[in-house]
């Protein structure tokens, strides 16, 4: 089964320094287990800042390890920083696979890893057509809050349907995804699984 870890670093107690610092530590397990990928999203970090960090957890990924760090949207601090690659959404407007690969090739980096962020099937054949190295399919499952649904799934029959699109492009499940319900992401599919909270309880414990 493939991870892949999203950060947040508001999920950790203190000012934002120790939040920080709380993210690198966690970083540094998640590559010590083994997760695929790391995806940097912090968007409310300024450019300089977000630089900073991304440059701090590639120093707390050992050389050896097979955990990449994507920087989410930000394709210029992923060349600033040498991180491995990008991650995108699919909305109207947001560069391509392609182009991010043009804008590595032009600068004479190493070819990045892309991945992209769907919702609907016709956004999984879009990425498909422009060949991402992984897609993120969500929100599978509903998001609750004190017992009140705040945003429907789509569920493992949409999931299983984009697993089939996107092929050979593997599908992570995201949203709403936990260890119990995890199997049945696979069954229908999935190559692996992708989220926030899973992840920093999970490396946590």
């Amino acid at each position: 089964m493939l991870r892949y870890a999203i950060t947040s670093r508001i999920l950790f107690p203190g000012d934002d320094s120790q939040q920080k610092t709380a993210l690198l530590h966690q970083c540094a397990r998640w590559a010590s287990d083994g997760v695929d990928f790391i995806q940097l999203r912090e968007k409310d970090l300024l450019a300089r800042d977000l630089t900073a960090l991304a440059r701090a957890i590639l120093g707390v990924i050992p050389a050896s390890s097979k955990t990449r760090l994507l920087i989410n949207s930000r394709a210029d601090i992923a060349l600033a920083t040498l991180a491995q690659g990008v991650h995108l959404t699919a909305a109207p407007g947001e560069l391509t696979p392609s182009q991010i690969r043009t804008l590595f090739a032009a600068t004479c980096n190493p070819a990045p890893l892309i991945t992209v962020s769907c919702h609907t099937l016709a956004e999984v054949e879009q990425a498909r057509h422009h060949q991402a190295d992984a897609i993120l399919f969500a929100p599978i499952f509903g998001k609750f809050i004190a017992g009140k649904l705040i945003i429907p799934g789509l569920g493992l029959d949409q999931l299983r349907a984009a697993a089939t699109t996107s092929s050979p492009i593997p599908i992570y499940a995201l949203g709403g995804v936990t260890l119990e319900n995890a199997p049945s992401c696979l069954a229908a599919g999935a190559a692996g699984i992708a989220g926030i909270r899973l992840f920093h309880t999970f490396a946590a414990k």
